[in-house]
């Protein structure tokens, strides 16, 4: 499995209708705290956009919601790893990432077999509060030779200009929230991330091709 080297998260289906159709390729709704009528209609708002503009949609946490709404693709944290139905997932064949953030985590992530493991925070993040220390560029190489042909995420931290950083260094995703969402103009700040990642980009539709 191949990731698109730009990998946005946003916490709405607004921000997939406004972002994706720029040309964004790999989406994850990560919102927290909502009532499930709520998340459903998020999830299928967003599926129909990604659908309509060749974009991978990700969805964050809830993945018993996932399955009934047809989608393909789940991110999960350790904590929701320990509480999910990883059977039922499998069943459903759904494609697994899993966050990791320090080798108990990994090898943990690495048991249930996912499609992708993502490293962070590689930089200081206002995203939320960690326990865990910026990981730096150099752990980034480090996971990549610890999990081989397994695709990386790298997420924490990173900007347009970074960005190159971390997929020099093996990550073949890297993953951004408030570089876009935050910017004074989140649409010219994703047309540059898309500018920045299309040598990877181009590699990628080489290989696939």
């Amino acid at each position: 499995m191949r990731l698109d080297p730009f990998y946005l998260i946003v916490d709405s289906a607004d921000w997939i209708e406004r972002l994706v159709p720029l040309g964004v390729k790999l989406v994850q709704l990560r919102i927290k705290d909502k009532a499930e009528t709520v998340l459903r209609a998020e999830i299928r708002r967003a599926k129909a956009i990604c659908l309509a503009h060749g974009c991978q949609l990700v969805v964050n946490d809830y993945w018993q919601l996932a399955i009934d709404e047809g989608c393909d693709f789940i991110h999960l944290g350790q904590e929701d790893l320990v509480e999910a139905d990883l059977a039922a997932i499998r069943r459903a064949q759904l494609k697994l990432g899993v966050s990791t953030h320090d080798i108990a985590e990994l090898d943990k992530a690495l048991s249930v077999k996912p499609d992708y493991v993502a490293l962070g925070p590689v930089w200081p993040t206002i995203l939320k509060k960690m326990k865990w220390q910026p990981q730096g560029v150099e752990r980034v190489a480090d996971w990549k030779r610890r999990i081989g042909d397994l695709p990386l995420v790298a997420i924490g931290g990173i900007t347009a200009e970074r960005a190159p950083l971390v997929l020099e260094q093996g990550a073949q995703s890297a993953a951004v929230v408030t570089d876009i969402v935050l910017n004074e103009n989140p649409e010219a700040r994703t047309r540059e991330w898309l500018a920045v990642t299309a040598a990877w980009r181009q590699e990628l539709e080489t290989q696939v091709g």
